[in-house]
């Protein structure tokens, strides 16, 4: 594989993975009603945008097309997802669970670029960025569980 469609994996990966984490806390931001846990939503969706910011700054240097997210399908899980799970329990808790489970396989996708992608220095530290971000949301979600 050449250098520069491994960049633009990496790069596709970390973009879906951001897209993901906006699209959850889309979802659920309604049925949040903790103020410090919506304060703390906000501050993370933010984070997820920037992240994806710099992505697209990146992406074109390996790439002429547009970085990958979401598919129509994935939203559509991911919402009905959170619905279901969130039918019979909308505490606190339980919204503060489901984005930990969501969070912790942002961490491990991002591990694992870490650990096996060789990337220039920009993109590894743009991963690195990203799962400090998801390590650092962890901490904070599980003030809410």
């Amino acid at each position: 594989m050449s250098k520069d469609k491994n960049e633009v994996n990496v790069l596709d990966e970390l973009s879906k993975g951001a897209c993901m984490g906006r699209d959850a806390i889309h979802f659920i931001l309604d049925k949040v009603e903790d103020d410090a846990l919506k304060r703390e939503l906000d501050n993370q969706y933010n984070k997820y945008r920037k992240i994806q910011d710099r992505i697209e700054e990146l992406y074109p240097e390996y790439s002429n097309k547009e970085p990958h997210k979401t598919s129509a399908m994935n939203k559509a899980m991911t919402w009905y997802g959170i619905e279901m799970k969130t039918l019979t329990d909308k505490s606190t808790s339980k919204i503060a669970e489901l984005l930990l489970e969501g969070t912790n396989m942002g961490i491990i996708e991002g591990r694992k670029l870490l650990n096996h992608k060789d990337v220039n220095e920009n993109i590894h530290s743009l991963i690195q960025e990203y799962v400090d971000m998801q390590e650092d949301a962890v901490e904070k979600l599980k003030q809410f569980l």
